[in-house]
């Protein structure tokens, strides 16, 4: 039963540290732009702003959460993403808004890595998908939450809105904190074990004298790095200005786009769960593929037609393959250095993600300025989505090192 008590309560640090933290910023986008007189370049540098500060800390806090534990590290990061969520609605020009976010990010990185990284702790290999996948429905969550939630918020406070609505979002954050610092205690039980699985084996124990050398040597991991760019690259654009594109080419109200934004986080709220258990049956490998065909598709269908035909079926399609590229790196990073370094080796492939993150919104707003449209973006992220797919298609399965595997 605790497995599941600290499986929910990271799935609300998910909900957090990334669906309010950065997805949250595509709903509030149009409304803050307005606020601060922004151009689309100005809103893609404070996407990137944001991004810059998850890199920072994504590596440093995979390895301190293998050298401290996840719970320090996941309340603490969730404290200081809400408390930049907070700042970021105080903001009164592109300077400090930036500011803001960039904390903001460094907080999400902490704790997402931490949360995504703990799972080959608490469930063996062929369950650590299911687990993952389980956890990334914390950003569907905020996504259902968010869509209806904000344009209702800048109705009811007009100007002032974008900033209650940071202030809600950072709000809601510190109570997760608070929440997960109460519930992610030690490991779990060891007489709570099921049948044919050593569930009751506890948690791995702090990372001290680890061969570090095993992560950043490995190149599993650092081919698991460069897939883990073109999704950040391409996934971030879309969800950046998904919302944008809707209202000021695709002829939507704010409501209505949130609205097609809710759906989108319906339709993604079981898609880690699907994937993290179809890459446990299937492999990584293909699952992978698989995913980045489906951006692929759902990131032309935006860019070529602008009707609510092709608007819906792109959002139906990116939710049904949303964070499952996430579920299934955490669990990769599982099978292939086992649970001890496994949030470490998280930590480091995700610096490859961030990398992608950082540029994605930087290059595509200023495309949208260059072409007075976002198509060619949306075009661009379809394109290295393939490159993506190409990528994922030559990994190779590296088997699990029994000296670090759970004990099955």
């Amino acid at each position: 039963m605790r497995r599941w008590l600290v499986l929910a309560a990271g799935t609300l640090a998910v909900f957090g540290a990334l669906g309010l933290a950065r997805f949250g910023y595509s709903v509030v986008l149009p409304a803050m732009q307005a606020g601060l007189g922004l151009d689309n370049t100005g809103a893609g540098m404070l996407a990137t702003a944001n991004l810059a500060g998850y890199l920072a800390l994504s590596a440093v806090g995979g390895a301190l959460a293998a050298h401290f534990g996840p719970r320090v590290v996941i309340a603490l990061g969730l404290a200081v993403a809400g408390g930049g969520m907070c700042l970021t609605g105080t903001a009164d020009g592109f300077g400090t808004a930036a500011l803001w976010r960039c904390l903001t990010g460094l907080g999400s990185g902490a704790a997402n890595v931490a949360v995504m990284g703990m799972w080959a702790g608490w469930f063996p290999p062929h369950r650590r998908g299911l687990a993952s996948g389980i956890a990334v429905t914390g950003s569907s969550l905020a996504l259902i939450t968010a869509g209806p939630l904000v344009p209702r918020i800048i109705a009811s406070f007009g100007g002032a809105g974008w900033r209650v609505s940071w202030y809600v979002f950072g709000a809601a954050t510190l109570v997760i904190a608070l929440l997960c610092l109460m519930v992610i205690r030690g490991g779990h039980p060891a007489q709570e074990v099921d049948l044919g699985t050593a569930y009751g084996a506890p948690a791995p124990a702090p990372a001290n004298g680890l061969r570090w050398g095993l992560v950043y040597r490995s190149r599993a991991v650092w081919h698991l790095g460069l897939v883990y760019i073109a999704f950040g690259f391409s996934y971030i654009i879309y969800m950046t200005f998904f919302v944008k594109r809707l209202v000021a080419e695709g002829g939507y109200s704010r409501e209505a786009a949130g609205s097609l934004f809710m759906a989108m986080g319906w339709a993604s709220l079981v898609c880690g769960l699907l994937w993290g258990a179809v890459s446990d049956r299937i492999g990584r490998r293909w699952a992978l593929v698989i995913v980045s065909l489906i951006h692929t598709v759902s990131f032309a269908l935006f860019a070529l037609l602008p009707t609510p035909t092709g608007f819906t079926a792109s959002a139906i399609l990116f939710g049904i393959s949303a964070w499952s590229i996430p579920a299934i790196m955490a669990a990769a990073c599982g099978d292939i250095l086992g649970p001890r370094l496994a949030p470490a080796a998280l930590g480091f492939v995700t610096l490859f993600l961030g990398a992608g993150q950082v540029l994605g919104p930087a290059v595509a707003g200023a495309m949208a300025d260059g072409a007075s449209s976002f198509a060619p973006a949306f075009l661009l992220a379809a394109g290295v989505a393939f490159l993506g797919a190409l990528g994922a298609a030559t990994l190779r399965p590296a088997p699990l090192s029994p000296a670090e595997e759970v004990t099955q």
